[in-house]
C-alpha cells in the first residue's frame, strides 16, 4: 500500500472503479482500524478498501497517514479510496454484504460468500445508516456474546471467505507469509515433529 489516499470525486456518468471483492468501511473513527483493514485485504487478496465520512483523515498533504505498522510496502497492492457514495462506483454484478447485527442476519457459518462481494461495515461506535442498508443485498452477522473491534470483525470475515474457497476448490494451495514474500519457511526440530518417539 503507498501512503496515499485517493480523495475521490467522479462525475454520475463516470465508469464504475470498484474492485470486488472489496470491504467499505462506513463512518471509522480510528486510522489503526483502516490501517488494520488495508493490512487484511492485501493478505487476503483484496485490491480495494473503501472508507466514508470525516473521522478518519489520511491527508497526505497535511501529513496524515496510516499508522506505520500499517505502511509496510507489501501492501502496496491495496488502494484506499475516501468517498461518500461507495455503492454509486461499483458494477451491477457486485454484491454488497452488510455485516450487522440485524434480524435475519445469515449467520457466518453458513454464510456462502459471493465472488464478487462488497463487504460493508459500520463504524466502531455506531451501526450502518438506514439509507445505505438498503443499497445491501445481503445480510451477515458474525455469532458472538458481544461485539468485535472492526479490524476483527473484518479479519474473521475475510478468514472465513478463504478457508470456505479453499473448501470449495476456488483456491488451490494455502499461502503462507513466508512462501508469498520469498522468507522461507522456519526449520521444525526433529524432536518436534509429530508422531516422532
Amino acid at each position: 500500500m503507498s501512503d496515499d489516499v485517493t480523495s475521490a470525486t467522479w462525475g454520475r456518468k463516470a465508469p464504475p472503479h470498484g474492485q470486488t471483492p472489496a470491504v467499505a468501511l462506513i463512518g471509522p473513527k480510528y486510522p489503526h482500524n483502516v490501517g488494520m483493514v488495508v493490512r487484511l485485504a492485501s493478505c487476503y487478496g483484496l485490491r480495494q478498501v473503501w472508507f466514508t465520512g470525516d473521522r478518519v483523515s489520511l491527508s497526505p498533504t497535511r501529513g496524515e497517514r496510516l499508522p506505520r505498522e500499517e505502511r509496510m510496502k507489501g501492501y502496496r497492492d491495496v488502494e484506499v479510496i475516501h468517498y461518500e457514495h461507495v455503492f454509486d462506483r461499483f458494477p451491477a454484478g457486485a454484491v454488497p454484504v452488510a455485516v450487522e447485527v440485524r434480524a435475519n442476519s445469515e449467520p457466518l457459518h453458513s454464510f456462502e460468500h459471493p465472488d464478487d462481494a462488497l463487504y460493508v461495515f459500520g463504524p466502531e461506535d455506531g451501526s450502518i445508516p438506514k439509507v445505505l442498508l438498503t443499497h445491501c443485498h445481503r445480510f451477515l452477522v458474525i455469532p458472538t456474546r458481544h461485539c468485535l473491534n472492526l479490524a476483527t470483525a473484518v479479519a474473521t470475515v475475510l478468514w472465513d471467505r478463504e478457508y470456505k474457497r479453499w473448501l470449495a476448490g476456488k483456491v488451490d494451495v494455502p499461502v503462507t507469509p513466508g512462501e508469498y514474500e520469498n522468507r522461507g519457511t522456519s526449520a521444525t526440530p526433529e524432536d518436534l515433529v509429530f508422531g516422532a518417539r
